[in-house]
């Protein structure tokens, strides 16, 4: 906003921006997508899988996006070229899943089992998961998926785990970020929970 005031736009007297929230429900995206495409707006910004969706309602209002993997979503044909009505920027930084469990390995050295929780219906997450389970491989980490699709999974996912693993590794996407505190919590041990919790 400040960006925009400082080129000279200020909203409500030189644009308008018309903002819309999914609250971490996928099902939401198609028909804000079509709202917009009926509001006849002049961008659209976005990011994650909802960027996808207005690729769908619309071909001709330029969307600009933020995306893990916007290439292997299918979302553009390449960085380089993102060609349609598609631009955008990838904060996808797979490469770092390693480092970051050398990491957690250096913080928790007694590392030997981890959870890896991600939003199946989040496309980015899939490559991200992968690298992780190929750094835990590497490291000899026993591994499992936690598998969240809306935020009522999340409590389920964790009483799964019954206290067998040391750590937890949060794939990061709308659902993740709206949970945070509540994935937090649930992530303490019971005892320190329970002086969260108060």
């Amino acid at each position: 906003m400040q960006r925009l005031r400082e080129l000279g736009w200020t909203e409500g007297r030189t644009i308008a921006i018309e903002y819309r929230w999914a609250d971490a429900r996928s099902e939401r995206f198609a028909e804000i997508a079509t709202e917009f495409v009926r509001l006849k707006v002049d961008v659209i910004v976005s990011r994650g899988n909802a960027a996808l969706v207005a690729k769908q309602a619309t071909s001709i209002i330029p969307i600009v996006f933020v995306l893990g993997d916007p290439v292997g979503t299918g979302l553009i044909d390449s960085l380089a070229r993102p060609g349609g009505n598609v631009t955008g920027l990838t904060n996808q930084q797979l490469d770092l899943a390693g480092k970051r469990l050398e990491i957690l390995r250096e913080l928790v050295p007694r590392l030997r089992r981890l959870a890896i929780m991600a939003n199946v219906y989040y496309p980015s997450a899939v490559p991200e998961v992968a690298e992780v389970q190929v750094a835990a491989g590497t490291l000899g980490l026993d591994i499992t998926n936690l598998e969240i699709r809306r935020a009522e999974d999340i409590a389920p996912a964790f009483e799964s785990l019954n206290g067998r693993v040391d750590a937890l590794y949060v794939v990061d996407d709308a659902l993740v970020a709206t949970n945070r505190v509540r994935i937090n919590t649930l992530a303490l041990p019971s005892a320190s929970r329970d002086l969260f919790a108060a």
